[in-house]
């Protein structure tokens, strides 16, 4: 059991989808286990664990019932998605490549924690990703 995974709400679902499921695939060497472009609905897994869902916005908006509300985002983020990664540069190179715009740099961030590395990304679809090693 899942006790807990990230679920991307995504406005792109095409788009987004691509894009992870070429990243993942780059990264942790996951293929997705589901996706269902119809549905707006994605999957990756590893060892039998969730690593990412995505979702299109629009169809949990249909759900709560927020499908008549503007669709636009609050200008500052909300969520942020966090992958450990062994190498920050190789990884922001690797989501970089696959379309996300590098926001900041890969930097020691030793304030935040002992050998604490990040990048900062959007990736094309607009969520922001936290690339760190430690």
């Amino acid at each position: 059991m899942d006790a807990l995974y990230p679920r991307l709400l995504v406005e792109d679902f095409d788009t987004a989808a691509r894009f992870w499921t070429e990243a993942l695939r780059d990264l942790l060497g996951i293929e997705p286990v589901k996706v269902v472009p119809a549905a707006g609905y994605a999957n990756w897994d590893l060892g039998g664990e969730a690593v990412l869902v995505l979702y299109a916005r629009k169809a949990i908006a249909q759900v709560i019932g927020t499908e008549n509300l503007p669709p636009a985002l609050p200008a500052q983020d909300a969520a942020m998605l966090v992958l450990r990664v062994d190498n920050v540069e190789a990884a922001a190179r690797c989501l970089s490549g696959h379309g996300a715009s590098v926001l900041a740099e890969p930097q020691d961030r030793p304030e935040w924690g002992p050998n604490l590395r990040t990048a900062h990304l959007r990736t094309p679809d607009g969520a922001l990703v936290e690339l760190q090693s430690y």
